[in-house]
């Protein structure tokens, strides 16, 4: 009997990792550093809560059916923001609302390929890409990024096939921290526009860019449609991570194909979280920025700290957004050495193993840090437990 999909993909790695601290005690002086997942970890901010328990109590239509492709107030917002973010024409019905950015994901990918389509993904990638590409019967086809951790398009072009549907682009990148050169995007646009492919791009963590003004200018293009499929999440803007809500903008013949994946998964998004989104979307523009800068600082510290332990052979080579992806001096691979981490430094980081694929030499001297989950002096006390971490 052949195995069943599901039964094929590797395992949901933050999962896997949570059970490395099962069973393990953590003394008061040393308690448990988790730098494992890219969540925020505090509820929404107070008058966000506070206008969720009013939208509860005065508001019926929070908890019913709503429309498949999300509440019409919520897709009008989004296409007036990205409109105006990203200086270019989005419509209403170039957006769809999803039950988070990992379905909007799934969506594009059902849209877009069939039995046997290839998609290419940049190396280190995000797991639960790949993890649904081989959930959905389509191929992975790797396109290593280097040193840098920017993918080439003259690499990818060569990758290309006849099965080729999509190229997936990350930026700033999980799990690589690093923000794209809108050049870069643009780049590979043309190659997607040259080669009849959509772009994928999932931009989960735009709130957090370094840069000032549009991270890149694809949606000022009239024809953007004809290539773009970018997707989004409100789970770290407004910290609205158990209400499920993402988007995903495109043309609106892709759109109608994604409705009927949406509408056999979940029917709708919930009602809540969309009407949360709005909220936040309309009222915490400022507090927002608040936390822009926070993560800004907390970017700075790694920074700072990654420099001073250079010298031991630890490398720093991509920090952006929630995530540094770190060059180890140890000698056992990094799955093995995130495993000593928990035991010996009380850290809980995901090796790059679980990035790239299997074999993978990069990932073996790579490591994950989701640096977002703490503060300066987290990042100070990171820093301090692995310079004492003795060699093997």
């Amino acid at each position: 009997m052949s195995s069943t999909r599901t039964a094929s993909t590797f395992p949901p790695p933050v999962m896997e990792a949570r059970r490395w601290i099962e069973g393990v005690s953590f003394p008061p002086e040393r308690p448990l550093l988790n730098v494992s997942q890219a969540a925020p970890v505090d509820p929404p901010p107070e008058p966000l809560r506070r206008a969720m328990a009013e939208i509860v109590m005065q508001d019926a239509s929070a908890h019913l059916y709503g429309p498949v492709l999300g509440l019409p107030e919520l897709r009008e917002e989004i296409a007036r923001h990205w409109s105006e973010a990203y200086r270019g024409r989005v419509v209403p019905e170039q957006v769809a609302v999803t039950s988070g950015c990992n379905q909007a994901y799934c969506a594009a990918i059902s849209a877009l390929c069939g039995e046997g389509s290839e998609v290419i993904l940049p190396s280190p990638w995000y797991f639960n890409h790949r993890m649904w590409n081989d959930m959905a019967g389509v191929r992975t086809l790797p396109l290593e990024t280097g040193p840098t951790l920017l993918p080439d398009p003259e690499a990818a072009a060569a990758l290309i096939t006849p099965a080729t549907r999509a190229i997936v682009l990350v930026s700033p990148n999980n799990p690589g921290g690093v923000e794209y050169p809108a050049a870069l995007l643009a780049a590979f646009r043309d190659l997607c526009r040259a080669r009849g492919l959509a772009l994928i791009l999932d931009e989960t963590y735009r709130d957090f860019d370094s840069r000032e003004g549009p991270a890149h200018d694809l949606f000022s293009d009239p024809d953007w449609a004809e290539v773009l499929v970018q997707l989004y999440s409100f789970s770290k803007a407004y910290r609205l991570t158990g209400h499920r809500v993402g988007a995903v903008t495109a043309s609106i013949a892709r759109i109608a194909q994604m409705e009927r994946f949406l509408d056999t998964v979940t029917i709708c998004p919930t009602s809540l979280g969309q009407k949360a989104a709005l909220w936040g979307m309309r009222n915490l523009g400022d507090w927002l920025a608040g936390e822009r800068a926070e993560i800004l600082s907390r970017r700075r510290a790694m920074e700072q700290s990654f420099a001073r332990l250079e010298p031991q052979g630890w490398r720093l080579m991509g920090c952006g957004a929630y995530f540094g992806w770190i060059e180890h001096p140890h000698a056992e691979p990094s799955d093995a050495l995130a495993q000593r981490l928990v035991h010996e430094a009380g850290v809980l980081l995901l090796p790059g193993t679980m990035f790239t694929p299997e074999g993978s030499e990069a990932g073996r001297r790579q490591l994950r840090i989701a640096f977002a989950n703490v503060d300066a002096t987290g990042i100070a006390e990171l820093e301090t437990r692995l310079a004492a971490l003795p060699a093997r």
